[in-house]
Parts: C-alpha cells; sequence; structure tokens
C-alpha cells in the first residue's frame, strides 16, 4: 500500500478545485428562483454538454459498470450500448422540444412542465413532486455511497465518513450558486473524469500485457468472459439489447438530466450539446468496459474475496503511484458529486416549486429545500446496506418509467389530461417494480422496457376513448 498522505494531498487539491469552480459560478448568480434552478436559461452549450455527460455518467459508471463488466465479461458492453442508442435517439426527438415548450409554458421545473405550465394541473405536480423526491433521493443517495466505497478502498475511511463528506461538497456550492454553480462544476469534473478513465485503461492495458494478452487471460480464466451474447437470457438477446435501448431512453424521465436541455441558451444550440454528450459517452465508456476486463485479469479474486464494485480503487492503488490514486479517486468522486448535486437540486425544485407552490418565488426558500433534501439523501445513504447498482438501476427504471412518457407527451404538445396524467405515472412505476421484484425478470428484459411501454399503453388508451384531455391540458400556449 503505498503512502496515503500524497494520495490524500492530491485528491483534497482536485476537490478545493471542483467546490472553488463552483463557488466562482456563484459570483454570477442572480438571486432569482428562475436563475437559482435555470440559470436563467442562459448556460452555454459546451458547459450544458459536459454537464450532461457528468452528471448522467455517475459513481455508478466508475463503480457499479466496471464490477458489472467484471462480473460478467464483455457481455457487459451491451447495456451500455444499448444505453447510448436509446439517449441519443432522445436527444434527437425529445431534448429541443423540451426547451422550446417549456419556456412557452414558464416552466422551471420538470414537474411544472409535466403540469403543462398550469397550476390547476396540482394533481399532476404533486404526483410528479413525489415521484422525483422519492426515487431521485433514492437514487442520489446511491452516488454518496458509490464515492464512500471508493475511499473506504484507498483509505481504508468508513462508509459513512465518505458519505458525508460527498454531502458537504455538494451542499458547499449548490447552496450559494444552484444550478448555475452545478453546470459549471460539472464541466471541470467531466474533464477530470475522462482523463482519469482513460489513464487508468493505458496503464491497466500495459500491465495486462495488451489487449491480447488480456483477451487470452480473460478466455483462460473463464471463457464465457469473451463471449459477446450474455448468458441465461430467457427472451432472447434482441429484446434485452432492446430493453437496455429503452433504458437509455428513459433519461427523458430523470429530472436531474432533462432540466440541463431546459438551461441551455438556445434551442438550436441543442446539437452542438448533443454531440458533445455522445462524444463523451462513447470514449469514457469504452474505457470503463476496458478496465473492468483488465481488472478481471490483475484481481482475479475480488470475486470470492472481495467487492467487484471497488476493482478501480484497488487496480488504481496496485498500478499507479500517489499522486496519480488521487487523481483517479478524484475521478470517482467527481462522477459522485456531479450527479448527485444535480439530483438533489432537482429534488430541492420538486420540494420547493411543485409540492409547496407557495414557496415558489422564494429564493431563500429554494436554498433552504437543498438543505432540507440533502439532509434526507444523507439519512438514506447512512442507513443504506445495498449495492450501488441495485439502488440506481432502479430508481433510473422508475423515473424513466413513471415520468419519461408524460414528459415525451408533453414534450410533442399532445393533449392529456390530470387523471389520464397520473396514471401514466403510477401504472409505469409500478409496472417496472412488479416486472424487477415480483416477476424477476429484469436480468433478462430490463424493467424501463415494460414500464414506459405501460406507460405509453394508459395514455394510448385514454385517446382511443376519448380521455386524452383537451388542449389546454396539453400544456399549449
Amino acid at each position: 500500500m503505498p503512502p496515503t498522505l500524497p494520495i490524500a494531498i492530491s485528491f483534497v487539491a482536485f476537490m478545493l478545485l471542483f467546490t472553488g469552480v463552483g463557488l466562482f459560478a456563484a459570483t454570477r448568480k442572480q438571486n432569482t428562483t428562475a436563475d437559482y434552478l435555470l440559470a436563467s436559461r442562459s448556460v452555454n452549450p459546451w458547459l450544458t454538454g459536459l454537464s450532461a455527460f457528468a452528471t448522467a455518467h455517475s459513481g455508478g459508471m466508475f463503480i457499479s459498470s466496471i464490477g458489472w463488466t467484471y462480473q460478467v465479461g464483455i457481455s457487459g458492453a451491451w447495456l451500455l450500448v444499448g444505453w447510448f442508442l436509446g439517449d441519443y435517439m432522445a436527444w434527437f426527438f425529445v431534448h429541443r422540444r423540451l426547451r422550446v415548450v417549456s419556456e412557452e409554458t414558464n416552466s422551471e421545473t420538470i414537474g411544472a412542465f409535466l403540469a403543462g405550465g398550469d397550476r390547476q394541473n396540482r394533481p399532476i405536480a404533486v404526483t410528479s413532486a413525489l415521484t422525483t423526491i422519492a426515487f431521485l433521493g433514492t437514487y442520489a443517495a446511491a452516488q454518496l455511497l458509490a464515492g464512500s466505497k471508493a475511499l473506504h478502498a484507498t483509505f481504508g475511511w468508513s462508509y459513512g465518513f465518505g458519505i458525508v463528506l460527498g454531502a458537504v461538497i455538494v451542499v458547499a456550492y449548490c447552496f450559494s450558486g444552484g444550478i448555475r454553480a452545478s453546470i459549471w462544476t460539472d464541466a471541470i469534473q467531466a474533464v477530470v473524469m475522462m482523463v482519469a478513465m482513460v489513464a487508468m485503461v493505458v496503464v491497466a492495458l500495459v500491465a495486462c500485457r495488451g489487449f491480447g494478452g488480456m483477451w487470452e487471460q480473460l478466455a483462460t480464466i473463464d471463457p464465457s468472459l469473451i463471449d459477446p451474447v450474455p448468458q441465461g437470457l430467457q427472451f432472447g438477446f434482441g429484446l434485452f439489447l432492446l430493453s437496455w435501448l429503452v433504458a437509455g431512453f428513459g433519461a427523458v424521465g430523470q429530472p436531474h438530466i432533462m432540466v440541463r436541455a431546459m438551461a441551455i441558451d438556445r434551442a438550436e444550440n441543442m446539437g452542438i450539446t448533443r454531440n458533445i454528450y455522445a462524444v463523451s459517452y462513447v470514449v469514457f465508456s469504452a474505457a470503463a468496459v476496458l478496465v473492468g476486463l483488465s481488472a478481471r485479469v490483475l484481481l482475479p479474486n475480488l470475486m470470492q474475496n472481495g467487492d467487484p464494485e471497488l476493482a478501480l480503487p484497488i487496480l488504481a492503488v496496485d498500478l499507479l503511484p500517489a499522486l496519480a490514486i488521487g487523481a483517479i479517486l478524484a475521478g470517482v468522486f467527481a462522477a459522485v458529486v456531479s450527479t448527485a448535486d444535480s439530483q438533489i437540486l432537482s429534488c430541492s425544485a420538486a420540494l420547493t416549486q411543485d409540492l409547496f407552490p407557495r414557496w415558489s418565488h422564494s429564493y431563500k426558500l429554494a436554498k433552504v429545500g437543498t438543505i432540507l433534501v440533502t439532509a434526507i439523501v444523507l439519512a438514506i445513504a447512512l442507513a443504506s446496506n445495498k449495492e450501488v447498482f441495485a439502488l440506481g438501476v432502479f430508481a433510473w427504471s422508475a423515473l424513466g418509467s413513471g415520468l419519461g412518457p408524460l414528459l415525451v407527451v408533453r414534450a410533442w404538445r399532445w393533449p392529456v389530461g390530470n387523471s389520464v396524467a397520473v396514471a401514466m405515472i403510477l401504472v409505469g412505476i409500478a409496472v417496472a417494480a412488479v416486472w424487477n421484484a415480483v416477476l424477476g425478470l429484469s436480468g433478462s428484459i430490463y424493467e424501463v422496457l415494460p414500464g414506459m411501454a405501460a406507460g405509453f399503453a394508459v395514455y394510448g388508451a385514454a385517446r382511443a376513448f376519448g380521455a386524452g384531455g383537451d388542449r389546454r391540458a396539453a400544456g399549449e400556449p
């Protein structure tokens, strides 16, 4: 084990950099809720793209995706391939429309947008707010837990300390500068994440004697590790891949990601943002898969005597000099914080703007909401003993299945009334939960596919029987 002091110095230096960028962004703020929640819809497309990438690629990519690839081998890459294709489709067909319609309806939160920008649609706003707080809050807790795992593997610190540290860093700049601080910090964190992951790939492949050497050793360990087709699929590979494509499209149900599309300066710049996001995604995801495969070769005993989700930090400790380990650890924590801060702000917006609309014009109460939500997330993280993958993946499923179909309906200006919209949310979540927890079929078909299909089916049935909603309920100006 290398000396921990240089690692700690490097790690702390990066954390101070992130916090400093966030605090500097706060100097550009305006003391209004519109600026706190949407940065006055003025964010540069490059910053938006990098922020969306850092937010979507959470600590789960560093921790759980690498751990999953470690366990199943190259077939784990299909999750990321399907996810990317679905996510990219959403950027083409939904994000620009969201930016346009949200401004037309003067919607400052995802909940307000789902309600059509109409404060009379309280059932929709309340249901979406409760859904956001419950599942996105759990998702944020999973991020803090992911960061604490990395700190535990490197320094031996308790999980609780790492969780609290992450929460403190998030509050430091989110409380000060709102989403502008979050986006600016995300951008610098995205760069650190990318450099850390690519550097780790290069070092790991050298240690494996190149890609060919890694491949040969994987085949020796277990031939299934180099089998591109996942094992044990009940419904075949096609439906498996389709389900993960829909999971990627489920980004439309993630308030912490979609709010970035609402904050960009102009809808016409969405193409620039989309391309920045896509390039970052492909490079980073490919690197994560290679790190997971390399770790299986270099750390073969984690399956029996360890935690595969700790593969990255353990690999860094084994292969890198102390200062570089601090940079890798900072990359993990950057992924954690860049997602957690966005999720906490989205939950805060749901609480103060959608659930309690009387607070909606109070800048101070919006900031108080951030503190309250952080405390809730912190409590969930400290009480949790579940794996990061299980926590984060189902929270994504519930949000994608519950809020995703309704957001698409709103973005495309299709009419929908209160009762149908609420039914879409509840049925989508229920179907995803049953598919996962009762039927246990998520390993073959990820539950976002049946969940989103159920939400759209509710809408289709309502329209077929004349219950879709009127023009005003569609949120049209």
